[in-house]
C-alpha cells in the first residue's frame, strides 16, 4: 500500500522533515556559540511552510540552485527574530535558548513520529485484521 498517497502521512512526512531541518540549525547555532559576529537562525514556521509548499506538492527540483543556499531540506532559513540576547562581539547565541529549542524540537519530534506509526498500525489493522 502506498501511504505517500494519504494526506495524513505526507503532513506527518512534512513535519518529520521541517524538525529535522529545525534541530540541524539549532545544532549549528550552538556550534557556532563562540564565533564572533555570527547570528543565531532559525526556520519559518511549520505553517509557512504549508502554505508555500501546497500548490508546488509533488514537484521535484531540476536543479541545485533552485533551492537557496539558505535552506536546509528544503526548509527557509533564517536569521533568529527573538535572540535573547547579543554577546559584545556581535553574536546573538545563547545557550540556553537553544538548549531549550532543540528540546523542544526533539519532544515534537518524538510525537510525530508515534503518531505516524499508530496510523501506520491503524491502516494494517484495517487492512488485515491484524496488528
Amino acid at each position: 500500500m502506498a501511504f505517500d498517497n494519504l494526506s495524513f502521512f505526507n503532513l506527518a512526512s512534512d513535519r518529520l522533515n521541517w524538525l529535522g531541518s529545525r534541530q540541524q540549525v539549532t545544532s549549528e547555532n550552538i556550534a557556532n556559540a563562540d564565533t564572533p559576529g555570527y547570528r543565531a537562525r532559525d526556520v519559518d514556521a511549520f505553517e509557512d511552510l504549508l502554505k508555500r509548499s501546497a500548490p508546488l506538492r509533488g514537484l521535484e527540483t531540476t536543479n541545485g540552485k533552485h533551492i537557496s543556499s539558505g535552506d536546509v531540506g528544503g526548509v527557509r532559513v533564517r536569521e533568529d527574530r527573538v535572540p535573547w540576547e547579543e554577546s559584545i562581539d556581535g553574536n546573538s547565541v545563547v545557550l540556553e535558548q537553544q538548549v531549550m529549542r532543540a528540546s523542544e524540537t526533539a519532544d515534537s519530534y518524538r510525537l510525530a513520529a508515534d503518531l505516524y506509526r499508530k496510523g501506520h498500525d491503524l491502516l494494517t489493522l484495517a487492512a488485515t485484521g491484524m496488528r
